[in-house]
Order: structure tokens, then C-alpha cells, then sequence
């Protein structure tokens, strides 16, 4: 099947779109954040209750939530104190999501040449999450926590809207669950109202082309491994 240069588009959004783990000193511009952002919310949602909520951070806004988070997460007892309020990851890890989850870590760690026994440099690559891979702009979602599970489903389309609708204009994005540990300090921080709950963040920049980390290119499992098909 030929495909039309608007398939073309569309399928080169999607299968562009990488967790980017390093990113330029080149700036955003905020009108082009504001559009992604209005674009991306053509996202569908049930009876379009629109269930999500955008904090952008940029210059020392940016510099200061990354600084409060950094400084608890370098001292372990301060550390231990903060937890999810969520789980994002199964309690009990089982085949096949726990085989895929080490291959994507040992891949990344192997790319950045750290080692099983390099738990220094493991906990460091770890921390870059928390100046969002040096990318200039930085997002962080929340949702009003009288939502249930279904306005989650939609926030996650929401989410890869935003990611498909940056790489459509050569911007790359990174999704960072590892916000979530420090919900209590971006809520400080960004004077969150209590009845809003941290999804998670997301770093929005310009891809560091000579950075090794962004060579990483994840697998995927073909439909016919995971789809069934009744005629």
C-alpha cells in the first residue's frame, strides 16, 4: 500500500518519538510549548472532562524546582521520607514486563558504559531525571484526585499526544514517572492546590545528536505477537 504524505507524517511522529535522556542548550519558544499544548488537547477524553492540568517550568523556575528535588534525593534519610502516592509499576514483577524492563535498563546502562557493580553511576544517570535531562522546558501534570481510573486512561493519550505533536515539529520529549517520589516538594514548589495529585513530569527540548544515551532505540513486539485477529 502507498502510503499518502499525511500517513507519512503521522507515522513518522510516532515511530520517531524516543525518550530523549539528553538535550541542548537551545531554548524553547513559548508560544510553540502554548501550541503543542493546544493541539495535544484534542486528546479524547470521556464526556471531555479533560482531565489534565500542565505546569510549564522554564528559566529559574526550572532551575529551582530541579535544585529543591536534587537536594533531597542526593541525602537518602530525606530520601526514604518521600514516597509515590501512586503505583506506577506492579507490586510483583512477572514475565514477560520484568525481562523487558531489565533489557531497556542493561541496554541504557551498557550504552553509558556503566556496569552491574557501578551503583554510583547508576544512581547519578538516575538523578538527570530530576534536571529533566537538561532540556530548557519542563512540564509536570497533574489531575484533580476526585478522578477516577478511566480519566487516567485519558491522560495517558493526552501525554502521547503531546510527544507525537513535538517530534511533528523536531522537538523531542522524555515521559519521567520519577517525578512522582517527590510530589510533596514539586507541590511546594509549584504551590499545587491540595486536591491535585502529580501524574508525573516530562522534559521538552532539542536532542543532544552527540549524545551516546539518545542512540538507544527500545523494542517493540510486531501486532502479530500481541493481537488477535477474528474474521
Amino acid at each position: 500500500m502507498i502510503k499518502t504524505p499525511q500517513q507519512e507524517a503521522v507515522d513518522a511522529a510516532i515511530t520517531s518519538r524516543r525518550s530523549i535522556r539528553a538535550f541542548l542548550d537551545r531554548p524553547v519558544d513559548r508560544l510553540d510549548v502554548e501550541r503543542i499544548l493546544d493541539v495535544a488537547a484534542r486528546a479524547p477524553s470521556g464526556t471531555n472532562t479533560q482531565p489534565w492540568k500542565v505546569y510549564v517550568v522554564t528559566g529559574q523556575a526550572r532551575q529551582d524546582l530541579c535544585a529543591a528535588i536534587q537536594a533531597v534525593n542526593a541525602d537518602p534519610e530525606q530520601a526514604r521520607q518521600h514516597t509515590e502516592e501512586y503505583a506506577y509499576y506492579p507490586r510483583e514483577w512477572v514475565s514477560p514486563f520484568v525481562d523487558r524492563r531489565r533489557k531497556v535498563g542493561w541496554d541504557l546502562y551498557s550504552l553509558l558504559g556503566l556496569t552491574r557493580d557501578n551503583k554510583a553511576g547508576m544512581a547519578a544517570q538516575h538523578a538527570r531525571n530530576y534536571e529533566f535531562f537538561g532540556a530548557p522546558v519542563g512540564l509536570v501534570f497533574t489531575i484533580d484526585r476526585i478522578l477516577e481510573q478511566g480519566s487516567w486512561l485519558d491522560y495517558g493519550m493526552f501525554l502521547q499526544s503531546i510527544m507525537v505533536v513535538a517530534r511533528g515539529r523536531g522537538l523531542d520529549t522524555c515521559p519521567q514517572a520519577a517525578f512522582t517520589q517527590y510530589h510533596r516538594v514539586i507541590a511546594e514548589q509549584l504551590q499545587l492546590p491540595e486536591n491535585e495529585m502529580v501524574v508525573c513530569g516530562m522534559a521538552l527540548g532539542w536532542a543532544d545528536p552527540e549524545k551516546i544515551e539518545n542512540s538507544l532505540v527500545t523494542e517493540r513486539e510486531p501486532a502479530s505477537k500481541f493481537a488477535r485477529f477474528f474474521d
